[in-house]
């Protein structure tokens, strides 16, 4: 079975070997590797996969590595190892993603990009792109610099006034307000001081500046707002304005459109908004401080039939991927804008604001936030909207209530699952908030504790449902005895059908049998006698269960 891949990728190239590749050119695809998302390289491969077999030349790994260091700059630090594919040989090179620029020592600057056709390529690394590859790798801070002939006078006065505003009513940090101008462009890092001069960072331009200044300064700054009914555009505007009075007006447009329902839950009102205010601003938010500055391409928001897209140009921070978005460390793209934006308070001060995203939807009982439109050159997030499920809502709200503090992101995360799926293991819930088993399993029992979920069986035949309290609350009684009723009437049968075959059974018995625990075992055993299908035989650790005569 062939171990290597079919066809060439982002991250996978392949080089001919059989006229011997020249060194230049195998110096050349490790740098362009290294400087994207790192990969592998197969040397004995041609361009469409067909394996033709290495050179004499290149079958010594330990001089392969070493040529490879002593022509690259930094010298890169790779793994080489010899397979055997349809008896020819083949040496694969496994590149890191380097973390600084890697050249050749000849000075060829590269990095691989996908074309229009889906294929790979290599092409020239120019010194304007070098900003946006620090700012992926979090080894630049884009929007601390300096903007090279802006000065204060380049900011506009009312969006100091609007910054005032917005601190007072999103309850940002509030020792600011009576801070000078001055003194809060300063606290800020709005401002850079050399020499005499205070200069405007590119996070002051982007908050604070005059819309010619953007212009002028800034000109990979833009917004779009879109509303979409099927392919009509109902609404599309572009601005290019202050970043604190495009998301005045992008939430304007927003609250503008939103609708509410009404749900009573005791004798309080509780809203049910179509789309979640806090959820949509801390996406749309994120999507401002986490963009791309040096790239061209707005940040989108697109409102579509049933759903909100948001997206930005740059794609993840290094670090940040799919299968880590709830559980990686806040690493914004432009700390100092972030910190700004955090302190004015339009987004979460601890920087999770993926878990308000999430919260948002799963309350009101609609799926997670779906990342997976993303790519390497941009971040895209659908939030689901429409009707909301009452009854999930109605769960969490008397769970809110009784232990007066909100639900976490991983408890949510098991309600919404289990109400959607019925029955859960762990491995599952540990996949669905992206952590370990045994904090998939501590979120479980915990929720078994509070009464919301009961437990299954015992160690890896562990399984999960809702509560008999909760169907019932829910009116879906009947619901509940499909699920766990159905599991005792099995057990029940398996124990019987057991004493029929072996003419008796013991706790330990039931135990392995029914992957139940010693408890339920003897619950299980207790209940069978009662019910007159079982006598029992001895007494305590020694008894055995027997079939009535």
């Amino acid at each position: 079975m062939r171990t290597i891949p079919l066809r060439e990728s982002l991250t996978v190239e392949f080089k001919s070997d059989t006229r011997r590749l020249a060194d230049d050119e195998l110096i050349a695809a490790v740098v362009c590797l290294a400087n994207s998302e790192g990969g592998d390289l197969y040397v004995g491969v041609e361009d469409d996969g067909h394996i033709t077999g290495l050179h004499s030349t290149h079958q010594n790994t330990t001089s392969l590595a070493a040529m490879i260091a002593n022509r690259t700059n930094p010298p890169m630090s790779v793994r080489v190892t010899i397979l055997v594919e349809d008896g020819l040989s083949i040496a694969h090179v496994e590149i890191p993603k380097s973390s600084r620029l890697v050249a050749t020592s000849e000075g060829l600057l590269q990095r691989r990009r996908i074309q229009a056709d889906g294929t790979p390529q290599c092409v020239p690394f120019y010194p304007h792109e070098f900003v946006s590859r620090h700012s992926d790798l979090g080894t630049l801070d884009y929007s601390a610099l300096p903007v090279v002939g802006a000065t204060r006078a380049d900011f506009d006065p009312l969006e100091r006034e609007r910054m005032r505003q917005l601190i007072e009513r999103y309850g940002g940090d509030r020792t600011l307000i009576s801070l000078s101008d001055e003194e809060i462009e300063g606290a800020l890092g709005l401002i850079r001081r050399e020499d005499d001069r205070r200069i405007p960072t590119v996070a002051g331009l982007l908050l604070l500046g005059r819309e010619s200044a953007l212009r002028q300064y800034l000109p990979t700054h833009e917004v779009a707002f879109q509303l979409l009914n099927a392919t009509e555009v109902h609404v599309n505007d572009f601005y290019r304005m202050p970043l604190l009075k495009t998301f005045a007006r992008i939430m304007e447009q927003f609250t503008a459109r939103t609708t509410e329902k009404e749900l009573h839950v005791g004798l309080f009102r509780v809203p049910i908004p179509d789309y979640d205010s806090r959820s949509f601003r801390e996406a749309f938010v994120n999507a401002l401080v986490h963009r791309d500055y040096t790239r061209m391409g707005a940040v989108h928001v697109r409102w579509e039939q049933d759903a909100m897209v948001i997206s930005n140009a740059g794609g993840f921070v290094e670090g940040v991927t799919l299968d880590t978005l709830l559980v990686t460390e806040p690493r914004p793209r432009n700390p100092s804008l972030a910190d700004a934006i955090k302190r004015i308070g339009l987004a979460e001060r601890t920087g999770r604001g993926v878990d308000l995203i999430y919260q948002g939807l799963l309350r009101y009982g609609r799926p997670p936030p779906d990342y997976r439109r993303s790519n390497a050159l941009s971040v895209v997030v659908t939030l689901s909207g429409g009707e909301a499920d009452v009854g999930l809502l109605r769960l969490i709200l008397a769970e809110e209530t009784r232990t007066q503090s909100v639900l976490p992101v991983d408890s949510l995360i098991a309600l919404t699952s289990l109400w959607r799926e019925r029955r859960i293991d762990t491995p599952t819930l540990a996949h669905a908030i992206q952590r370990d088993d045994a904090t998939a399993r501590n979120v479980l029992e915990r929720l078994v504790e509070a009464g919301l979920v009961q437990a299954h069986g015992v160690k890896k035949g562990r399984t999960y449902t809702l509560g008999s309290s909760v169907y019932r609350e829910t009116g879906e009684s009947a619901g509940y005895i499909r699920q766990a009723g159905f599991d005792i009437l099995q057990q029940e049968q398996m124990i019987i059908g057991f004493v029929k075959n072996y003419g008796q059974v013991t706790r330990r018995d039931v135990v392995s049998l029914c992957k139940v625990s010693p408890d339920q075992a003897t619950r299980l055993l207790k209940k069978l006698v009662d019910d007159g299908q079982l006598r029992m035989v001895g007494e305590r650790k020694s008894s055995v269960y027997r079939q009535t005569e």
